[in-house]
């Protein structure tokens, strides 16, 4: 019949059983077997186990004695090994399958991360040529083991280590193409105070400058899109000799977004190169961190001067403008910080910060 399909068993003992039960019915030990075929016991033993494959010299030895042609042997070794081999195709199909699920594929295609793809394999092979690894094994190793312990972030990570790493590694990328100076902890100091210069601008004029600001002094920053199940605000790390900032506006304002880049600044000024800072909202975990937080607040409204305005207790819009107009920021920063410290409610001044959305 032509439309005959092939046959495949579900399972195939190895050919060890066969002759476990050849010898058994001819009431012969191994250890007798081993003597006629010139194996030792330990041999013959490790082959009835299914240890050790029939050699095709063994399965022509197995002929003479038992009288039953050596193709018989080598055709149950050569079936086994089939079978074994489609087992460990199946086995390594079904865990890459689950593998790759755990990656947000169709967000980062979307992105231009990754390439088109259909198929399980196709969706296998752009993930790890994305990473830069050969197999899940080395994914695994590389991130979820090697980098677990060089992230600093909250002891209760809420984002998916798939989704973050994808996001993380999407930075290195983007860092491995940028044509950046060495890097200079003065000029970057003094950078700061530029960029900060810049939280009254629109985003269409913000962006391009901090780059040049910060590429002048040896720091690379990106912009990066988020990825779903991440929730960090952003991350600072070194690659080669150069300090990266990652950045998002997943919080969609430019009160967080602001916040955000002058804490990691600070963790680029602290030279920790170890180490990857994976910032979430909440995070207070270390000395580091509270160090770079109060950097970060401190950076854009003075202490003296926010300790000022909030003995007063006026928070109407008409004096946050003005107070921010003093200290030469965005109003929204100030919006941020009174929300923060509870001085206000989280449902109060929000007009006076900009929304902020990705360009199509």
């Amino acid at each position: 019949m032509s439309n005959q399909t092939q046959y495949v068993p579900d399972f195939v003992t190895p050919p060890g059983e066969t002759l476990a039960e050849t010898l058994e019915a001819l009431g012969m030990s191994q250890a007798e077997l081993g003597r006629r075929i010139g194996l030792a016991a330990a041999t013959v033993n490790r082959i009835v186990q299914g240890r050790e494959p029939i050699s095709r010299e063994t399965a022509l030895k197995l002929e003479k004695v038992f009288r039953v042609p050596a193709r018989f042997w080598n055709n149950r070794q050569v079936r086994y090994e089939e079978w074994l081999a489609r087992e460990k195709e199946r086995e390594t199909f079904q865990r890459t399958s689950a593998w790759v699920r755990r990656f947000p594929i169709a967000t980062m295609q979307k992105y231009g991360w990754l390439p088109p793809a259909k198929t399980v394999e196709e969706k296998v092979d752009g993930v790890l040529k994305f990473f830069g690894v050969g197999s899940p094994d080395e994914w695994e190793k590389i991130w979820a083991t090697e980098f677990k312990g060089h992230f600093r972030h909250s002891r209760n990570l809420r984002s998916d280590p798939p989704s973050l790493a994808a996001w993380l590694r999407q930075g290195e990328l983007v860092a491995q193409s940028s044509e950046t100076p060495p890097y200079n902890k003065a000029r970057f100091s003094a950078a700061i105070h530029e960029v900060r210069e810049l939280t009254r601008e629109a985003p269409e004029v913000f962006e391009n400058r901090m780059r040049e600001i910060c590429s002048a002094a040896g720091v690379i920053l990106v912009f990066l899109r988020e990825l779903p199940k991440v929730c960090a605000n952003g991350a600072c790390f070194w690659h080669r000799d150069h300090p990266v900032i990652l950045l998002n506006i997943r919080h969609k304002t430019d009160d967080h977004l602001w916040f955000t880049f002058f804490h990691e600044a600070r963790h680029v000024l602290q030279n920790v190169r170890k180490d990857r800072f994976i910032d979430e909202a909440g995070t207070t975990d270390g000395d580091l961190e509270e160090d770079a937080n109060s950097f970060a607040a401190n950076v854009l409204i003075p202490a003296a001067a926010y300790r000022q305005f909030t003995e007063h207790g006026d928070y109407s819009y008409q004096s946050v403008r003005e107070f921010a107009g003093q200290l030469g920021i965005a109003p929204g920063i100030v919006v941020g910080r009174l929300q923060h410290d509870r001085l206000v409610p989280f449902s109060h001044l929000n007009r006076l910060k900009r929304k902020l959305v990705w360009a199509a």
